[in-house]
C-alpha cells in the first residue's frame, strides 16, 4: 500500500502529517522523503542511526571532438535544448539534458558516449518496524525528478508506505504520487490555501488515482475550502487545529503525538480513514458525504 501525502503550495503541513502518521500507524511502516529539494522528515527521526548512503548519478552525453563533424543532427535532435553548434563544435549543456539518448540515436558518426554525474544522495535510517528513506538533491542540481524515481526503487512491497512528496503540481510532485494507491491533500482554510488545493485537486483528478483532503491549522481562515470539498465531493479526512502548540513542537523537532498527547486520537483515526482510502472503501465521515471514494474521481 502506497499513500502519499501532498498539497498544492509549501507550508501547509504536509511533513507534519507524513511523521505524525508514520510515528503512529503500530506496523511496519517505510517513509520516503520525495521532498529532495528540501528534505526534513529525517530531523525528527534523528535518534535513528543512518545504515546506508548511496550516490545517485545520472548519465550526460559527452561529444568526441575529433569524430564530431558538426553536422548538427543530434541538437535537432534534442527537445530540450541541452546540446549546442558553435564554428562546427558541439557544446553540452548537462543542467538541461535530460538524459532521453536522443543525441545518441541522432548521431551518424557514432560521437556521442555517456558519463556518470553525480545529483545526490540516498540514506536510509532505519528503526524497530519503521525505515525512513531520505534524497537530497546536490546544490546547483536543477532537475529533481531523476532523484525521485532512484528513492522510490526502494520501495518494498511488503510494508505500507508513505511519501512526503514535494509542494505544488509539477513534474516532481507527479512522480511522486505516480502508481501511488491514494493522495492524501493537506491544505489550510486560507485563499491561497484553496486556489492551490484547486490545483492539486484537478491533477491527481487527471491522474486517477483516490485523494482526500486533511486540513490542517483549521480555525485560521474561513470555510471556503469546507464549501469546495463539499461542492466537488471530495473527502475530509481530518482537520488539525490551528494550535501555536502544535507549532511548537514541530519547530523543536518533536512529534506532536507525543509532546501533545491528546493529539494521538486525531492521528491514529487519520491513519485508519488513509488506509480506507488506499483500499477504495467507504468511510462515514462528518466532515463533508458519506459517498464511496472512488466516486470522487468523477
Amino acid at each position: 500500500m502506497r499513500i502519499a501525502i501532498a498539497s498544492g503550495k509549501g507550508g501547509t503541513g504536509k511533513t507534519l502529517v507524513a511523521v505524525n502518521v508514520a510515528r503512529c500507524a503500530g506496523e511496519h511502516v517505510t517513509l520516503l522523503d520525495c521532498d529532495v529539494e528540501e528534505p526534513n522528515d529525517a530531523l525528527f527521526f534523528q535518534s535513528l542511526p543512518i545504515e546506508e548512503t548511496q550516490n545517485v548519478n545520472v548519465a550526460v552525453p559527452v561529444v568526441n571532438e575529433s569524430v564530431c563533424n558538426g553536422c548538427a543532427a543530434c541538437v535537432k535532435a534534442c527537445r530540450f535544448n541541452a546540446l549546442a553548434v558553435i564554428a562546427k563544435k558541439v557544446l553540452v549543456f548537462e543542467e538541461l539534458c535530460h538524459f532521453c539518448t536522443a543525441c545518441e540515436y541522432a548521431c551518424s558518426v557514432q560521437a556521442i558516449s555517456w558519463k556518470n554525474k553525480k545529483i545526490g544522495t540516498i540514506s536510509k535510517r532505519k528503526g524497530h518496524q519503521f525505515a525512513l528513506y531520505e534524497g537530497a538533491l546536490d546544490v546547483g542540481i536543477a532537475m529533481p525528478v531523476p532523484l525521485i524515481r532512484a528513492l522510490k526503487r526502494n520501495i518494498p512491497h511488503e510494508h505500507a508506505v508513505l511519501l512526503d512528496s514535494p509542494p505544488g503540481t509539477s513534474c516532481p510532485m507527479i512522480w511522486t504520487v505516480l502508481n501511488c494507491d491514494a493522495v492524501v491533500l493537506v491544505t489550510e482554510p486560507t485563499p491561497f490555501g484553496l486556489h492551490d488545493l484547486q490545483l492539486a485537486v484537478e491533477t491527481v483528478r487527471e491522474l486517477h488515482i483516490p485523494f482526500a483532503v486533511v486540513i490542517n491549522k483549521d480555525g485560521i481562515g474561513d470555510d471556503r475550502v469546507v464549501q469546495y470539498c463539499e461542492e466537488q465531493s471530495i473527502q475530509i479526512l481530518a482537520k488539525i487545529p490551528h494550535d501555536l502548540e502544535i507549532a511548537r513542537a514541530y519547530a523543536k523537532g518533536r512529534f506532536v503525538i507525543e509532546e501533545l498527547p491528546h493529539y494521538q486520537a486525531l492521528f491514529s483515526q487519520l491513519w485508519q480513514n488513509m488506509n480506507k482510502l488506499a483500499r477504495k472503501e467507504a468511510w462515514c465521515g462528518s466532515a463533508t458525504s458519506n459517498q464511496r471514494i472512488n466516486h470522487y474521481q468523477r
